[in-house]
């Protein structure tokens, strides 16, 4: 029976290439963690160093911590946040992404990933988008300004040519993008626009949406 479960390509498929643990891939192939240990000496399959098991323990894990016990102005924070992102982020991909050109936008939305989010200041990037006119280094240097992160941490910007007047907009410092790579941060950020979104627009009863454990306690609180 573990004969058929254990096999050398699945084995080094689960551990190596899918970078499962011993006891994911133990799980996954249905036998004890001692039976796959000694299943991989056997037929000499390397297991990690130290050092890559410590990487593979820390890579999934939230790179941000959540104020706790928060009061009233950091409840307006967290709510201006929100709405900010809902209006000018990213949604659908993978890492908290969000543009504006309006440098008092940028600071409350950064405001709010630093004071309410609590995300590491070093794993902050800024994405800026100009054009072939401007001064590139004078736009970082403006944003840095605005955003107080180091020019280190801004990626390589995207400059496009052609004329700041053909949409009619007024775009005189370029666009900004504040990203922050952490996919359970981006969802925590939709769960509150979900939160609030139900709170004062009723749109997740509405549409079936499924709501968030904060969101199902504080429709309790209202039918009560």
């Amino acid at each position: 029976m573990v004969g058929n479960k254990l096999n050398i390509n699945r084995v080094k498929n689960l551990y190596w290439n899918k970078e499962q643990s011993m006891k994911e891939a133990a799980t996954k192939l249905g036998v004890s963690f001692w039976t796959l240990y000694n299943f991989m000496n056997k037929n000499n399959i390397l297991r990690r160093k130290p050092a890559e098991v410590n990487y593979l323990s820390t890579k999934y894990k939230p790179k941000f911590k959540i104020k706790d016990n928060i009061v009233l102005e950091e409840e307006k924070l967290k709510i201006a946040g929100s709405m900010l992102y809902w209006a000018e982020g990213t949604l659908k991909r993978q890492t908290v992404d969000f543009a504006n050109s309006n440098p008092d936008m940028i600071r409350i939305f950064l405001r709010f990933l630093r004071e309410i989010c609590g995300v590491d200041e070093l794993r902050l990037r800024i994405y800026l988008y100009g054009y072939s006119y401007q001064d590139v280094i004078e736009l970082k240097n403006y944003w840095q300004r605005v955003t107080n992160i180091p020019l280190e941490q801004f990626t390589k910007p995207y400059i496009r040519e052609g004329s700041l007047n053909t949409s009619n907009r007024k775009l005189p410092y370029g666009l900004a993008h504040v990203r922050y790579n952490d996919k359970k941060l981006l969802e925590q950020i939709r769960c509150w626009i979900k939160e609030y979104s139900f709170i004062w627009a009723g749109t997740q009863v509405a549409k079936g949406g499924r709501l968030c454990k904060r969101s199902v306690s504080l429709k309790r609180e209202m039918e009560k």
